[in-house]
């Protein structure tokens, strides 16, 4: 993807939009983009795009919104994660079309979207996203919703990134610094931000700091989306870079908090 880090820190959610439907070519763009995705899970994210009128959709955070994005995902361990990283990729293209996203996880009829989609016995679909043409000014409604989740501002590294040892400080060089600062501007559920990362060894360790009400056994664990949203712009940071990532699930065993979970570990080549 050209211009990630460019994306990454341009991009905002929108949620008020100019009522105008995707065009052929965005949509097609968009779809055929989606058959490329892939993440280091190996967990198929399957991705639609549905018409919100003729499937009656629609979302009460929303305003003129034609179109939306959905995955699919089957049940199985990691696969909110790879769904998180999966669909991220969807709307960083989007957003280099100058098309408008926001993640939705709970905001809707859960219900009519699944319908819409075809959700399988067996699968689950986290959370989904309208596509469109954002309009020239905010709702009211939509200031006030970013006001109050703090969506301007975000953790200081310091709270975030630990060196050899939870809550011990990391001093990043340039090149980790620049990608670390995408993974501090990633997007997560209410401005949560539960991604933590542990530098031991020459290996990036990534953990959940876990928050009460973000788990449905229907729709998986949303910060464990979130982790995946934050992997994703980690490993894609560093590829910009003409590195290469490999990720693992190799619990090193690290002393944490008792809120928090290991989730993956990755090597930067």
């Amino acid at each position: 993807m050209e211009n990630l880090t460019e994306t990454i820190k341009g991009r905002k959610s929108v949620r008020t939009f100019d009522g105008n439907p995707l065009s052929e070519q965005h949509k097609s763009a968009i779809l055929r983009f989606a058959t490329e995705i892939s993440n280091p899970f190996d967990i198929p994210v399957e991705f639609e795009i549905l018409d919100a009128e003729s499937n009656n959709l629609s979302s009460p955070v929303l305003s003129g919104e034609r179109n939306y994005a959905v995955g699919k995902v089957q049940k199985k361990p990691y696969a909110d994660v790879a769904f998180g990283y999966s669909f991220e990729q969807l709307v960083l293209y989007a957003a280099t079309l100058g098309i408008g996203t926001v993640w939705i996880g709970g905001t809707m009829k859960r219900e009519l979207f699944e319908s819409a989609a075809g959700l399988k016995d067996g699968e689950m679909m986290p959370c989904i996203s309208p596509l469109g043409y954002p309009a020239t000014k905010r709702s009211i409604k939509e200031s006030m919703m970013r006001k109050g989740v703090g969506a301007d501002s975000r953790l200081s590294g310091e709270k975030l990134f630990f060196d050899g040892a939870w809550g011990q400080n990391l001093l990043p060089d340039a090149e980790l610094k620049e990608v670390l600062e995408l993974v501090r501007w990633a997007p997560s559920a209410v401005n949560k931000q539960p991604w933590r990362i542990i530098l031991k060894d020459g290996i990036f360790h990534f953990y959940e700091k876990k928050d009460k009400g973000f788990v449905n056994e229907n729709v998986g664990d949303m910060q464990k989306v979130d982790l995946g949203i934050a992997l994703c712009h980690f490993v894609l940071g560093y590829e910009e870079k003409g590195r290469q990532a490999k990720v693992s699930i190799c619990d090193p065993g690290l002393e944490i908090p008792s809120d928090a979970q290991y989730l993956a570990s990755v090597e930067i080549f």
